[in-house]
């Protein structure tokens, strides 16, 4: 723990560092407070039947993902989560366009185009949710909720509308400019930092109700709320496994002579290909895919579009979590394929004169780290969806509280431990290129290079 304190300590005598991590709460704080402001137009005070309609199921995780502010009516009602479809759609766009397959070859430039491409198809996306969110308010609130009812003279429905689908478009490109910057002006993953602040704020109300049920009302009592937290503590110690194993193939570098050649026996060093090379993307791309049956079913009318609705609203039923699982191991497969570049790792290395022992430069090593990475990708794929499936789990067999079952796994777990460890990275890169000991390393302290 000593240790640990004096790391952080060392992290505010890196000014650079410290200024990403000052904008970076900033930023933060902007988001959350307006996830706050109710859209113009809508009393604040009559907003109990949206609370209601998002205290479980689809709508409580739609509310975690915009932090509070769907249930809120808030001007970041539909926050990042049009970025994150765009994304998506982007993303599979990339496997069958070739436009699209030439600019993901095209490096820093292509990178800059897709994103680009990805910002546009934000705005498209939210202008098609925009109103269907207004449509959710009039069919949720009382008329009275409304200024536009309450006084027509001052506002028409019409320009309410209007002005209020403009204002969400607003907040949603407003809440992505927030994330670039976090990733360019803080300390990085501002996408996911935004997701990561919504869901850490709902934690300590989700865990009072748990309390209240288990303790208040004697179902249970302290010591089952007592075991709960310790299985929820082991959940979390799985996660982080899952997140930090890797898969060492190990590299033998030939020395360089005085006339130019490379000959055997140099340093030997690792390629650490890691279990979930993937991260959270596949949690989030496989939860943005899972809403999408139960909005077309509730269109239709019919039998089989309320059997189909009824089925993907419950997200602790086994329809939903077995294609939620399915959707996880497809996306962290393809997820894997396009961010670990195997042809480039292996060009990479024949070029710096390194080479996998047994395996012949080039092609063949290509060969080889692809291989290696479909064997740990199908296991790491596993357990990343059962780890996405255990609330359900844990709702079934000790009753838990929706609310707090979905901190057991799931989409906001993982998103938690994920970009909490990514984070922690990214500071222990600055304290460590500045001679300090990491934030999770124990050692010496040492004293920064002017």
């Amino acid at each position: 723990m000593k240790k640990f304190i004096e790391s952080l300590s060392n992290v505010w005598k890196i000014e650079e560092l410290k200024n990403r991590i000052l904008v970076t709460l900033g930023l933060l704080l902007v988001y959350r407070f307006g996830a706050q402001v109710t859209l113009p137009g809508i009393d604040a005070t009559k907003l109990n039947g949206l609370t209601d309609q998002t205290k479980e199921g689809i709508g409580w995780l739609i509310d975690v993902f915009t932090g509070g502010a769907f249930s809120q009516a808030s001007v970041f009602a539909l926050g990042i989560m049009p970025y994150i479809s765009a994304s998506i759609v982007v993303q599979l766009m990339g496997i069958a366009v070739p436009y699209l397959q030439k600019l993901q070859k095209d490096g820093e430039s292509g990178r800059k185009k897709m994103n680009q491409i990805t910002r546009w198809l934000t705005i498209v996306i939210t202008l098609v949710q925009a109103p269907g969110y207004i449509f959710n308010l009039y069919r949720t609130l009382p008329g009275e909720a409304f200024l536009s009812n309450v006084n027509p003279g001052l506002i028409s429905p019409f320009a309410f509308q209007f002005l209020s689908v403009v204002i969400l478009v607003s907040g949603t490109i407003f809440a992505m400019w927030l994330g670039e910057k976090i990733t360019d002006k803080g300390i990085g993953n501002g996408i996911s930092l935004l997701i990561m602040v919504g869901i850490i704020a709902r934690m300590p109300q989700a865990f009072i109700q748990e309390f209240s049920t288990r303790v208040t009302n004697n179902n249970g009592g302290p010591m089952l709320l007592v075991f709960e937290v310790i299985i929820w503590l082991l959940v979390i110690v799985a996660c982080v496994l899952l997140v930090m194993a890797v898969r060492k193939i190990p590299v033998q570098y030939a020395r360089r002579t005085a006339s130019g050649e490379f000959e055997q026996g140099g340093n030997r060093q690792w390629i650490p290909l890691k279990l979930n090379a993937s991260g959270v993307m596949p949690i989030i791309f496989a939860q943005a895919i899972m809403f999408i049956p139960a909005a077309l079913a509730g269109l239709s009318s019919s039998e089989t579009a309320t059997s189909v609705s009824t089925a993907f609203q419950n997200i602790f039923g086994w329809q939903y979590n077995l294609v939620f699982a399915l959707l996880i191991i497809v996306f962290t497969y393809f997820y894997t394929a396009i961010t670990v570049p195997t042809n480039k790792m292996a060009d990479d290395l024949k070029r710096s004169g390194g080479f996998i022992p047994g395996i012949r430069p080039g092609a063949e090593t290509s060969e080889f780290l692809d291989k290696i990475m479909s064997y740990i990708t199908f296991p790491g794929s596993l357990f990343l969806a059962l780890i996405a499936v255990f609330p359900a789990i844990v709702v079934s067999v000790l009753s838990v509280q929706p609310s707090w079952a979905l901190f057991y796994g799931g989409t906001s777990l993982l998103i938690m431990v994920g970009v909490a460890s990514d984070t922690i990275q990214q500071i222990n890169s600055y304290l460590l290129n500045k001679h300090y000991d990491g934030l999770m390393k124990s050692g010496k302290n040492r004293k920064a290079v002017a």
